[in-house]
């Protein structure tokens, strides 16, 4: 899991995460989280575009299918619910779509705040909208 610290309801997802693993979860440091945070201060940083450290996924079928859209939408530009739909063959789910974003447990590295509603206004991010205009934003730069 990678997420903001003050996000509405972490604390749930957290409990979740115990209870469907049956696991701690314990703070420290891995391999894969001092790599997960080179990835992302390199991302800040403007040098890196895809995150390649391996990923643990859990969700349904049909969330992992959004989570690997979102990890197509290229670095820099921005997509939409209904256009994720379309692209994993469930045109017209968008609110499902919608929901699978919100349910993507690895902020940034995932990139769900790459993904607008269909008039191009920025909603439905978990971080806060002012992180998602942030995100995207910072990414456009980087990208030019």
């Amino acid at each position: 899991m990678l997420e903001f610290t003050d996000r509405r309801g972490l604390e749930r997802e957290i409990e979740r995460l115990r209870s469907r693993h049956k696991a701690r979860i314990i703070p420290g440091h891995t391999a894969i989280t001092r790599s997960i945070e080179d990835e992302l201060r390199n991302n800040f940083a403007g040098q890196l575009r895809t995150f390649e450290t391996p990923l643990a996924e859990f969700g349904s079928d049909f969330q992992k299918s959004i989570w690997q859209a979102l990890r197509g939408v290229p670095f820099g530009t921005t997509s939409t619910y209904a256009d994720l739909s379309i692209q994993v063959g469930k045109p017209g789910a968008n609110r499902a779509t919608g929901r699978a974003n919100g349910d993507n447990q690895l902020a940034i590295i995932v990139p769900c705040h790459r993904i607008l509603d269909a008039d191009g206004a920025l909603v439905g991010y978990g971080g806060g909208i002012e992180r998602k205009q942030w995100l995207i934003e910072h990414e456009k730069r980087a990208a030019r």
